[in-house]
């Protein structure tokens, strides 16, 4: 089992929303876009209109009239990502307007309207699974594992290749960057308060937890505001 994650609290993304629709609404723009004498018809010249309008929701609304949504998305780690929508948050930049995605017929375009940071840990894992093992048992294995560390004799990458239980050991433990509020609070703690390098245990429901400090904690984009487009 790889690391256990929690849900991010809800309030984060409805204030970042919050934030991004009262910054949108408090631009020098009148409350509706006064039609332009052309319509843009084509697809690329939608993406171009879109970023250069000031307001781009409206202009979709008023202008183009079409169906659209906006979504807050959740950047929760930086090296693999769930879907277009997480990756297109990390890499894509601001204003920019990406697709048309989707089968004919439903195709949309996404616009990115702002990105926010949010802060990052990079860590190594080794998983042990109290399903498999009783406590004692995992915690001896433990327990030698963090020995054979600290002394040299094997590296966490290669102790996590032959013992861990987790999908992480493909990648010899390391678990890339977690955004803050993914990792468990315990481990999320033992994080910030350990120095790099640092190896440590902690217990879960699930088992044993030993966690490497790969890197100290980073800002990067962490969370993202998207306009759909629905063509």
């Amino acid at each position: 089992m790889p690391i256990e994650l929690i849900d991010m609290k809800i309030h984060i993304v409805l204030l970042f929303t919050l934030g991004i629709a009262l910054n949108l609404h408090a631009q020098k723009t009148p409350t509706t876009v006064q039609p332009s004498t052309s319509v843009p018809t084509t697809i690329p010249q939608i993406k171009a209109e879109l970023e250069k309008s000031p307001n781009p929701i409206l202009y979709t609304r008023d202008i183009l009239k079409k169906k659209f949504r906006i979504d807050t998305i959740i950047v929760s780690r930086t090296r693999t990502f769930s879907g277009i929508a997480d990756s297109l948050a990390y890499h894509g930049k601001e204003k920019m307007v990406y697709g048309p995605y989707g089968p004919a017929g439903k195709r949309f375009l996404v616009q990115l309207l702002s990105k926010a940071p949010n802060q990052f840990y990079h860590i190594s894992q080794i998983f042990i699974d109290t399903a498999l093992f009783r406590y004692h048992v995992a915690d001896s294995l433990g327990n030698l594992i963090i020995t054979k560390i600290r002394s040299g004799k094997a590296t966490f990458g290669q102790l996590a290749e032959t013992y861990s239980m987790g999908g992480e050991a493909s990648t010899k433990g390391d678990l890339g960057w977690i955004a803050r509020g993914i990792l468990l609070p315990t481990i999320e703690h033992e994080v910030l308060v350990h120095k790099k390098g640092d190896v440590f245990k902690i217990w879960s429901a699930s088992g044993l937890h030993i966690i490497q400090k790969m890197d100290e904690p980073k800002q990067d984009t962490g969370f993202a505001l998207m306009l759909q487009v629905f063509l």
